[in-house]
């Protein structure tokens, strides 16, 4: 829907279905529901999440057609989409492989630039569009060094490749759209920092020059269309893992140069790790509850001295829990945005207040998306029905902008 602050949906990743077929369907159920009850009368824009094989399926026969007839009759239109999750996203074993194939492959290459050509025959005509995207890599299959350095440089070159594709799209059409790169806890780019260095050093110094030299202009002009083309995903819950000064980050990107493209409204996990033992035994209860096999939930603790320790998943977390040198930790699970309090452990809540507020001051973005995916793997007294769980997450969100 349409606010003071943008346009702001939910992400489709939350409605099963891998290939198209079964994912329109997810999407013709729902979707129409959710927006009678928000904006009745009014556009609703959708945050569309498609697999490798539904974008393949989509371009096929008359299926885009379809699709778009079917979003002119619902008063629907597609502004973002999520192209993070290559393969499986729903009853499967995702993890590390969320990230795979990487973008040190060809296979993310196609992917991305596959969903660029269906999003720029989707976003109304006077709308920009944006793709979210995975930090470059999973950093933990490379090996400190060469290995690393060696798969920094091939994903840099390979996300040039689609920003060459995009510049393409731009002069023959007239659309802007963009790749958001989302940094997230064990990604190649894993802080604000990180991100920031990255693509002055790397994207900035290697892709200029190829650009310069494919569309036959200046350095200078080459930098512009890359910070054009290549924004920040701002994803509040992996931010906040990482107890990231949100106000700081977000202001020394702006000062870089560097856009924001989207910004995803979403929650982590984190409990204060009490010095008493039962207490902290109890703690360490509460988020085994949360232990599930599907996705990964990396685990970040802030020490007593300030210094951060990083788990790749519960699991190891949980046999650390009497580390006495740990006071809190903060868990990568995409919990309800419109809870703080989830028995003796709470949400990053207070973050994303804190991030819109931010979004009001300095209007960083008009692509606001809210991406709580993990309805299936909750708790069950936390399960709702996924219309009524996505109206609550909405209706929290807009009196905060």
């Amino acid at each position: 829907m349409l606010t003071n602050s943008g346009h702001l949906t939910y992400c489709t990743n939350i409605h099963s279905g891998e290939n198209w077929k079964d994912h329109f369907n997810e999407i013709k159920i729902n979707f129409p529901g959710i927006k009678q009850k928000l904006s009745p009368g009014k556009s609703m824009g959708i945050g569309l999440r498609l697999s490798n094989i539904a974008s393949v399926d989509l371009l096929e026969e008359e299926n885009l057609e379809v699709f778009k007839n079917w979003l002119h009759e619902n008063d629907a239109y597609v502004f973002t989409m999520n192209g993070f999750p290559y393969g499986s996203f729903h009853d499967a074993r995702v993890k590390d492989q969320v990230h795979a194939p990487d973008w040190t492959t060809q296979e993310r290459v196609a992917y991305t630039i596959r969903l660029f050509q269906i999003l720029k025959d989707l976003i109304p005509a006077d709308s920009e569009g944006s793709i979210s995207t995975s930090p470059l890599t999973y950093r933990h299959w490379f090996k400190q060094g060469g290995g690393l350095k060696n798969a920094r440089e091939l994903a840099t070159d390979n996300m040039v490749l689609v920003v060459e594709n995009l510049i393409e799209i731009h002069q023959s059409t007239g659309k802007v759209l963009h790749l958001d790169i989302e940094p997230e806890p064990d990604g190649m780019l894993e802080t604000g920092n990180e991100f920031i260095h990255w693509f002055k050093n790397d994207l900035l110094v290697r892709g200029a020059k190829k650009i310069a030299a494919k569309f036959d202009v200046t350095l200078s002009k080459a930098e512009e269309l890359l910070k054009e083309h290549v924004r920040l995903c701002y994803d509040v819950c992996h931010f906040a893992i990482g107890y990231e000064p949100h106000e700081e980050i977000i202001h020394e990107v702006l000062e870089s140069g560097i856009k924001i493209g989207k910004l995803q409204i979403s929650a982590a996990l984190k409990g204060a790790m009490d010095k008493d033992i039962l207490l902290r035994q109890n703690i360490k209860e509460s988020f085994s509850g949360y232990n599930e096999p599907t996705y990964l939930h990396q685990v970040v603790a802030k020490k007593n001295n300030g210094e951060l320790l990083r788990y790749p998943d519960l699991p190891e977390a949980l046999s650390d829990y009497d580390n006495l040198e740990v006071n809190e930790w903060r868990a990568h699970f995409h919990v309800p945005i419109f809870e703080e309090i989830f028995g003796s452990l709470q949400s990053t809540q207070k973050d994303i207040e804190e991030v819109l507020r931010l979004q009001k001051k300095f209007n960083f973005t008009n692509h606001l998306e809210v991406e709580t995916y993990t309805w299936e793997v909750l708790p069950d007294y936390m399960k709702l029905p996924i219309q009524e769980s996505v109206i609550r997450e909405l209706q929290w969100v807009v009196p905060h902008l």
